[in-house]
């Protein structure tokens, strides 16, 4: 089971997990041992609770299909438990950052003293553009 928060988790029988070969270079053991870790997870039939599921469908995330299965492809490891213990990290922690609502921000009025120099800064730099002109006598 993976702990999501107190009070959800995840049962293991909801993740399929399959063996598949890793890409890239790796000599030999490349061709003969499959020691990447592909992951699925499928939101809409899964034990999470509903607004874990909604926030997780709003997400644009490339990992997560139209039909809102979550795939995640783990073999940055030789090791084939270690690459499972990777995705299901990864997958752990999509799950958390799905659920954590960001503060709103409040918009800020900038200072009297902030405005001021503004304006001042343009009025001299208008200034300066006004000096290069034409010299007419």
């Amino acid at each position: 089971m993976i702990e999501i928060s107190n009070t959800v988790f995840i049962a293991d029988r909801e993740i399929e997990i399959s063996a598949i070969r890793s890409q890239g270079a790796g000599g030999q053991n490349v061709n003969k041992v499959a020691s990447a870790i592909h992951l699925r997870f499928d939101i809409p039939a899964s034990s999470l609770p509903d607004r874990y599921k909604q926030r997780l469908l709003q997400l644009n995330d490339g990992r997560i299909t139209q039909e809102g299965v979550i795939v995640i492809k783990a073999q940055e490891h030789r090791s084939q438990e270690q690459n499972r213990e990777e995705a299901l990290r990864r997958l752990q922690e999509l799950i958390k950052s799905a659920i954590v609502i960001p503060k709103r921000r409040k918009p800020s009025k900038a200072t009297r003293s902030s405005q001021r120099k503004r304006l001042d800064s343009k009025t001299k730099r208008g200034q300066i553009k006004a000096l290069r002109g034409k010299i007419t006598d």
